[in-house]
């Protein structure tokens, strides 16, 4: 750890932590809200809203406390990244619940679930790492976890994306390739999810680098 004459403002730690929470409590609201019977996701995904809502006062709250702070426990440029990649995450998660209300998606593929459950994991994993940045350590495992995520969701997608296109369900009708489109829609989405925590990590990476 670098030697530091002048004091930093620690509050940011704290600040990346509630972030992170959001992140907890948005996966575990879009798993609950793909679990649900459709007439029931409506009231999760309005929840999901509330959430996201949260998640961009955090990060308005960091970027003002970043505004008013001369000297931040790490560069400033990652602290803005960081928020912004964090923020990406939610924002994906709430989109891909208000798109399967919206589009009053009834079936969700084994795949979408499975996409959300790695969301879930990376949200929990970034929520255990922020802490970690306060004194640089055991952070390794986390971009290394992250990353591995990521490659196992680009699997999922991929698989899932073969299945649609070439199942016999979506080769009858006009209809059953508006349904392809709409789970097409959602599944994009999850992914840009996954690589928004892929890059929530790399920023830790890039962090650990330079502080240490």
């Amino acid at each position: 750890m670098r030697f530091r004459l002048t004091p930093r403002d620690v509050t940011f730690f704290d600040l990346f932590g509630a972030f992170a929470q959001h992140l907890v409590d948005g996966a575990d609201l879009l798993a609950q809200l793909i679990g649900a019977e459709p007439p029931d996701r409506s009231a999760h995904a309005a929840r999901l809203r509330e959430i996201e809502q949260d998640a961009d006062d955090a990060k308005a709250t960091i970027m003002n406390r970043l505004n008013q702070t001369f000297v931040t426990p790490f560069d400033r440029d990652d602290i803005y990244t960081l928020a912004a990649a964090m923020d990406d995450c939610i924002d994906a998660m709430e989109a891909a619940g208000d798109i399967i209300v919206r589009y009053q998606i009834v079936d969700i593929p084994d795949g979408v679930v499975t996409m959300v459950a790695t969301l879930q994991r990376a949200a929990e994993l970034t929520l255990a790492a922020m802490p970690k940045l306060r004194t640089m350590t055991d952070l390794k495992p986390y971009w290394v976890e992250i990353n591995r995520l990521e490659s196992e969701a680009n699997r999922t997608y991929r698989a899932l994306l073969a299945h649609l296109f070439g199942s016999p369900q979506f080769q009858r009708s006009p209809a059953d390739v508006v349904e392809l489109i709409k789970l097409k829609n959602v599944v994009d989405v999850l992914e840009q999810a996954s690589d928004a925590f892929e890059r929530v990590g790399n920023v830790v990476q890039t962090i650990y680098v330079k502080e240490t």
